[in-house]
């Protein structure tokens, strides 16, 4: 039995690659299928584990969550702010229950540790990812392509949970969202978006863009939408 034939609205449709589904709900049915995040097996049937979007990608099937707060993972990319400055590296507020911590070897260049402000100060804003998480926090690191401090621009919250469609499959939202806008966006799995541009038009119409996706998590075909949302707003 593959993935219910049924569109995020209700109706019954040709098999779509999302719906919604509530915990507890059967998924698919069958042996070859994969439990992925949000979801788990239960005799034969693949069961939603978390109320959000079903999606099937192959064999694998992962529920993406609607609610609830962020879970810090390995790999994230996460944006936040310098809280404080020690002599060993940067405690990085990431809106979670405990900071983060930047070593200071994740500096590009050496840095003297009287001048480590000079690199990072605190208020200062940047992208990082999740290196490791232990019993003492979570360290950070710079390893990795467009990650470092976040300069000019401005930054705002959305619910952590909706990242997913702000990104889009393979970027494809979030791209969509640079090229129409000529912005730099970034956006972190904790929430945190940032948009930089020397236009403050082009800045309000990514932040807006960002909004109505996030506002809209059940619309089906939603990048296509977006694409005549920027068409009527050039």
């Amino acid at each position: 039995m593959a993935v219910k034939k049924i569109s995020v609205q209700g109706s019954e449709e040709p098999q779509k690659k999302r719906y919604i589904v509530v915990p507890g709900e059967v998924i698919v049915s069958g042996e070859d299928y994969l439990p992925s995040d949000g979801t788990r097996r239960q005799g034969a049937d693949i069961v939603a584990a978390k109320y959000g979007l079903a999606e099937e990608a192959g064999m694998v099937i992962r529920v993406i969550p609607l609610t609830g707060a962020f879970v810090p993972r390995r790999g994230n990319q996460v944006i936040g702010r310098v809280s404080n400055i020690t002599m060993n590296g940067w405690v990085i507020d990431i809106d979670w229950a405990s900071n983060a911590f930047l070593p200071i070897d994740e500096s590009p260049h050496f840095i003297n540790k009287n001048e480590m402000d000079q690199f990072l100060a605190i208020g200062d804003l940047m992208l990082g990812k999740i290196e490791g998480i232990t019993a003492r926090g979570i360290d950070l690191s710079f390893d990795g392509p467009g990650l470092g401090k976040l300069e000019g621009g401005f930054s705002f919250k959305v619910s952590p949970n909706r990242v997913p469609r702000v990104i889009g499959r393979e970027g494809s939202m979030i791209n969509l969202i640079k090229d129409n806008t000529k912005c730099d966006v970034a956006v972190g799995q904790n929430g945190w978006c940032w948009v930089y541009s020397e236009d403050m038009e082009g800045m309000l119409k990514a932040r807006k863009a960002i909004e109505m996706i996030t506002e809209k998590p059940f619309v089906e075909g939603l990048t296509e939408k977006m694409e005549s949302w920027f068409q009527e707003n050039k």
